[in-house]
């Protein structure tokens, strides 16, 4: 499933991104298949889950899978897809807020308004279109534009594998299938090195280069970082 990061070689994107404008909503009303066929979730980016009700109300807390922190704080449409369903709901965001120390948000649906219709929306997942991505900045970087570039040594141009994740940690990580004739001991065949994955920090001074066009990475790593993992 696509998620919705973005990343550049130091820190998070937040707030603030320019975003295109969002369609009048219609809340909880499923979008027709007359008009619309079941969706491909291919073309759409997933940004969060509910996990559970948040107190008598109606609120709900929702685990975030993004991160642009107004995708739930910022009132208006969302697409919402049911445990079981294929068809996309179209939904109001009313209001949200962050609660520290548990990334979770707490949000407000209209026509949710108790805590038995809350339960029932546990294990929702929320969507947008990947066309309603934020406009990133020079050297920033969507986790799903990432996966699937080739990794090179900058100064050799040796292939060294493809990036199929990015995980979350102090310095992000990119994590890197290596390619089988790729052996980071010379003295190894190079067959031991299979369906082997590497994490490398994703950072300016080992990740130099990466460019969307040619869906190329370039990396300089320290010796040793390659066989980390082994």
């Amino acid at each position: 499933m696509n998620r919705e990061d973005a990343k550049n070689a130091k820190k998070n994107v937040g707030a603030g991104s320019p975003r295109p404008p969002k369609p009048n909503p219609k809340p909880l009303n499923p979008v027709p298949s007359s008009q619309s066929p079941v969706p491909n979730l291919d073309d759409w980016l997933e940004i969060g889950k509910i996990v559970s009700p948040q107190g008598l109300v109606g609120e709900l807390r929702v685990y975030p899978n993004t991160d642009f922190p107004e995708r739930f704080e910022e009132p208006g449409t969302r697409w919402l897809l049911r445990p079981g369903e294929t068809e996309l709901q179209q939904v109001e965001l009313l209001d949200g807020r962050y609660i520290e120390n548990k990334n979770l948000y707490v949000i407000k649906l209209k026509g949710v308004s108790d805590r038995h219709q809350a339960e029932n929306m546990r294990d929702c997942r929320f969507f947008v279109p990947i066309s309603d991505r934020p406009q990133l900045d020079e050297g920033e970087y969507h986790v799903l534009d990432l996966i699937g570039l080739q990794v090179f040594m900058q100064e050799s141009g040796q292939f060294v594998g493809t990036v199929v994740d990015l995980l979350p940690s102090g310095h992000d990580l990119l994590e890197v299938q290596l390619d089988p004739a790729f052996a980071t001991n010379k003295e190894e065949p190079a067959t031991e090195k299979e369906r082997k994955n590497v994490l490398i920090p994703f950072v300016m001074e080992i990740v130099p280069v990466v460019d969307l066009e040619t869906r190329r990475v370039e990396i300089t790593p320290p010796p040793g970082l390659l066989s980390i993992n082994d």
